[in-house]
């Protein structure tokens, strides 16, 4: 495909890897906004682009102009810019396709169920890309972009995409949040969490072999009543983390039983 003239509003964590990834891609970057001029600078350098705070001062030219911003700004943007004849994208996993229409005609949705750190290598072309777009010509020019990147490129409505932004809140965000809690279980009573780290390299090797139901393990999976009692004692100073332990007990009761039925 030809190069495209690509501005981003927008300099976070999102902005700075997909900058990156479609400069590196051969991609012009035309601009960077941000509210923060500062925040706007550091990722232009970056990416040779022209940094700006101002809506008034964004370019016409551009092919794509990509909104990588919160969903709070998001709106606000779709309530201050108008670019009728340009592409308009969103890059967020829960809001719907339909807020960019007072933007332009011609919008779409580039979204990746990725964790984005700013200043952290990543491997782009492993990384999945989520499209949906206003028409076929606008899902076409999308689909080519991010096949400059990736070659794992997914059509997903916005329902689909909704559904798919909070499996991954579940698996990411709150797994990760379930592993921080095991780290400080084991600070408190001084045990290395790096013990830990073989279990739970395996278990995220797991995931790429099929049915994680028929993959459980554990007290819960095996009704083992007896330890299960005995780590809820444990817990019985700690009613938040009690109560959780129980819900997570349930549900691989209720699913490993279901599976194996």
């Amino acid at each position: 495909m030809e190069p495209l003239r690509i501005t981003f509003l927008g300099s976070g964590n999102v902005a700075w890897h997909l900058a990156k990834a479609f400069h590196s891609a051969g991609h012009q970057i035309l601009q960077i906004w941000s509210r923060e001029f500062d925040h706007a600078d550091r990722l232009a350098q970056e990416v040779f682009a022209e940094p700006i705070n101002k809506l008034h001062l964004l370019y016409p030219i551009a092919d794509i102009y990509i909104l990588a911003v919160s969903d709070d700004a998001l709106f606000d943007l779709a309530l201050d810019l108008r670019l009728r004849e340009s592409i308009v994208v969103h890059t967020a996993g829960s809001v719907s396709l339909s807020v960019l229409r007072p933007i332009s005609r011609k919008h779409g949705v580039l979204w990746s169920p990725q964790t984005f750190i700013t200043g952290v290598p990543m491997d782009y072309q492993t990384m999945p890309f989520c499209i949906e777009a206003s028409s076929p010509e606008v899902e076409h020019t999308l689909r080519e972009l991010a096949s400059s990147v990736s070659s794992h490129i997914y059509s997903i409505d916005t329902k689909q995409r909704q559904w798919l932004h909070l499996a991954s809140v579940l698996s990411n965000n709150f797994g990760n949040a379930i592993n921080a809690v095991a780290q400080d279980l084991l600070k408190q009573h001084d045990i290395p969490f790096d013990i830990l780290h073989p279990i739970i390299t395996m278990t995220a090797e797991k995931i790429k072999q099929g049915n994680l139901w028929a993959q459980q393990t554990g007290p819960a999976r095996r009704h083992d009543q007896k330890t299960i009692d005995s780590q809820r004692h444990l817990l019985a100073d700690n009613e938040k983390l009690l109560q959780l332990y129980d819900l997570v007990t349930e549900i691989i009761q209720d699913n490993t039983t279901r599976f194996a039925h």
